[in-house]
C-alpha cells in the first residue's frame, strides 16, 4: 500500500502496465501531469504573475484553521463560472506531534504538522444563471476571481504545482528531466556538426556533459570508519525517482520502499517504475524514458561521498521525472513524522534530506503555499535534519522552489526558520564544472548557498539496454565486435550533467562530517545539525 494520496497512487499504477503495455497505457504515462500557465489570463490588479505549470482541475488549501472559509470564498468564485467545488482531506490525518520545532518557536508542547486538502473542481452550472457553455476547468482562473471577488490574499490556498526532477532548457520547463531532453541526443545524420557546441546547448552532447555510457576501472566504495557498538551510520533520504539494481547499492545500505505507518511512503508501483524498467511511456521505439536512472545515479553519488551512509529511497516522480506538489508535499510530510516520531514508537533518525527538484512560483513574492512546505522543512531541520536541493538547470537567478525556501539576501518574501543555533542547514546547490568553473546551465543568484561538481559527473545507473544499436558490428573468431552502444547501461555507470548532481554531492558530504561523530555513539540532533552547519561552510576544495 502507497502512501500517496488515492488519485496520484491509481495514476500510477494504470498508467504503463509492466512496460510492454498497449499503446493507451503508454500514452498515458507520458501525459504530461500539468499544463502551462498563462500570466494574462484572469488578470488581477497587484498580482503580477511569471511562467509555472500546475494541475487545472484542483486547488491545494492547507490551513486546515480556514478551510471553511476558504471554501466560502473559493464557492462563489466559482459559480461565476459555472463550476462547483468540493474538499478533500488527503491524508485523513490530523495528528499532533512533539517537536524540537515547536517548543523553540511558541513555547508549548504540541505541535500539528499542516494538513493538506485538495479542492476539487467540476462543472456545476446553475440553472437560474446564464453559464453556459461552462468553460474549461481552470485552477489558475478561479484563484484569480477569488482573489478579485475579495480584494484579500488567499493565503493557504495555492495552485497544485508541477515539480520536475531538475528541468532544462525551457521557459516553462516541465516536460524534459536532467538528462536535457534526450536519453541519447543522436537525432542527426552526423550529431558532430559543430566543433564545439556553443551555450547550455553544449551539455546534450556525450563528450561535452551530455548523459553517455562509461566504464568505470576503480574499487567500489568502502566504509573507512568502523560503526561501534551504540553508534549508527548516518541516513540520507533522496527523494527521486527511486532506485534500481546496483552492486554498490546493496539492500543493505539502500532501504527501497521505506515503510511508516504501514504504507509506503511515496510511490509504489513496480510496473511503472523507471528505476527498473527504464521504458514504460510513449512510442514501442526503445528510448529509455527521460527520467529512468535518475534516482540510482544520485543514490551512486551520495555512496561515493559518504560510503558509511545508509540511503532511503522514496519514490516521488514518474517516468518523465515529474510530479504533483501536493503529492510531494504529501511524502515530505509523512517523512518529517517519521523522523519525529520516538524510535522506541517506529519513527526513524533521518539526517539529511536530498531533493534534486523543484518548480517556479507564479507569484514568488507571496509564496503562499510554500510556507506549508517552508514549515515542514524546518520541523525537518530543527529535528537535526539538513535539507539540501538543486538549484536547477535553467541558467537564470529565477528562485526555484524548495532550493530557495531560506531567507536568503534580498529575498522578497520571508519564510519560517526553525529558532535557535542548533537547527541543521537549508542548502541550495548550483553545479560546477570539472575544472571547477559554474557550469553555464546551473541557476545563480543569492538564493544559491554552494556550488558543487555537477558537470559531466560519474556514477552508478541501473542495467538498462536502450532501442538504439551499436553504429557498426563485425563479429570475427566467435567474437562480438562493435562500436559503442550509446544507450546500453548494462556496464553500470554513466557520465551525466546537472545541479540534480551537485546536490548529492552536498548531502554526501554533509553525511561524512556525522561519521566520525556517529560511528562511537548516536549523538542528540542537536549535536549532529551544529555539525552538519559547520560542515556546509567549509569550502568545497
Amino acid at each position: 500500500m502507497s502512501d500517496l494520496p488515492p488519485d496520484d497512487a491509481a495514476r500510477g499504477s494504470a498508467q504503463a502496465g509492466d512496460g510492454r503495455g498497449d499503446w493507451r497505457q503508454r500514452y498515458d504515462a507520458a501525459r504530461a501531469q500539468g499544463v502551462p500557465l498563462d500570466p494574462t489570463s484572469e488578470p488581477v490588479p497587484g498580482v503580477t504573475a511569471y511562467p509555472t505549470s500546475y494541475a487545472p482541475d484542483h486547488l491545494l488549501v492547507t490551513d486546515g484553521g480556514r478551510a471553511g472559509e476558504l471554501i466560502e470564498i473559493l464557492a462563489p468564485a466559482a459559480a461565476d463560472f459555472g463550476w462547483g467545488i468540493a474538499l478533500r482531506n488527503l491524508d485523513g490525518s490530523d495528528l499532533e506531534l512533539e517537536t524540537a520545532y515547536d517548543r523553540a518557536r511558541r513555547g508549548r508542547e504540541r505541535f500539528g504538522l499542516p494538513t493538506i486538502y485538495r479542492v476539487d473542481i467540476f462543472a456545476q452550472p446553475s440553472p437560474d444563471r446564464d453559464d453556459q457553455p461552462v468553460p474549461p476547468i481552470d485552477a489558475w482562473r478561479l484563484l484569480q476571481r477569488a482573489r478579485a471577488r475579495t480584494g484579500i490574499d488567499l493565503e493557504g490556498v495555492s495552485l497544485d504545482h508541477v515539480l520536475s526532477v531538475d528541468p532544462f532548457g525551457r521557459t516553462n520547463p516541465f516536460g524534459r528531466t536532467n538528462p536535457f531532453g534526450r536519453t541519447n541526443p543522436f537525432g542527426r545524420t552526423n550529431p558532430f556538426g559543430r566543433t564545439n557546441a556553443p551555450g547550455t546547448d553544449s551539455y546534450l552532447e556525450p563528450g561535452s556533459g551530455g548523459r553517455q555510457v562509461v566504464q568505470y576501472i576503480g574499487a567500489a566504495p568502502e566504509p573507512r570508519i568502523a560503526v561501534a557498538e551504540g553508534g549508527r551510520r548516518p541516513v540520507v533520504a533522496v527523494l527521486d525517482t527511486g532506485c534500481g539494481e546496483h552492486a554498490w547499492l546493496p539492500d543493505s545500505i539502500v532501504t527501497r520502499k521505506p515503510v511508516f505507518d504501514g504504507k509506503v511512503i511515496g510511490i509504489d508501483d513496480d510496473t511503472t517504475d523507471p528505476e527498473a524498467l527504464g521504458d514504460v511511456s510513449g512510442p514501442f521505439d526503445g528510448e529509455l524514458d527521460a527520467s529512468a536512472g535518475h534516482g540510482t545515479f544520485i543514490a551512486g553519488i551520495v555512496r561515493q561521498v559518504c560510503p558509511e551512509a545508509e540511503i532511503i529511497s522514496v519514490r516521488v516522480a514518474d517516468s518523465q521525472g515529474t510530479m504533483l506538489e501536493g503529492a510531494f508535499m504529501y511524502a515530505v510530510r509523512t517523512l518529517v513524522k517519521w523522523m519525529v516520531t520516538p524510535v522506541a514508537d517506529g519513527g526513524r533518525r533521518i539526517d539529511v534530506l536530498n531533493m534534486s527538484l523543484g518548480y517556479y512560483h507564479e507569484t514568488p513574492e507571496d509564496v503562499l503555499f510554500d510556507r506549508t512546505l517552508s514549515r515542514l522543512l524546518a520541523i525537518a531541520r530543527a529535528a537535526g535534519c539538513a535539507v539540501v536541493c538543486s538549484a536547477g538547470n535553467e541558467a537564470t537567478d529565477r528562485p526555484t522552489f524548495p532550493a530557495a525556501l531560506w531567507n536568503w539576501p534580498g529575498a522578497d518574501y520571508t519564510v519560517e526558520e526553525p529558532a535557535g543555533a542548533d537547527a541543521a542547514p537549508h542548502v541550495s546547490v548550483g553545479a560546477l564544472n570539472p575544472n571547477g568553473s559554474v557550469a553555464l546551465f546551473s541557476n545563480i543568484g543569492g538564493w544559491v548557498r554552494t556550488y558543487a561538481p555537477g558537470a559531466a559527473v560519474l556514477s552508478t545507473s541501473p542495467p538498462f539496454e536502450g532501442g538504439v544499436q551499436a553504429g557498426s558490428r563485425d563479429d570475427r573468431g566467435g567474437m562480438r565486435r562493435e562500436t559503442i552502444d550509446p544507450d546500453d547501461y548494462t556496464g553500470g555507470f554513466a557520465l551525466w550533467s546537472g545541479t540534480s548532481f551537485a546536490a548529492p554531492h552536498v548531502a554526501g558530504r554533509l553525511a561524512a562530517a556525522l561519521v566520525p561523530v556517529l560511528a562511537e555513539s548516536d549523538q542528540p540532533a542537536a549535536r549532529c545539525a551544529a555539525v552538519m552547519t559547520e560542515a556546509a561552510g567549509r569550502p568545497l576544495a
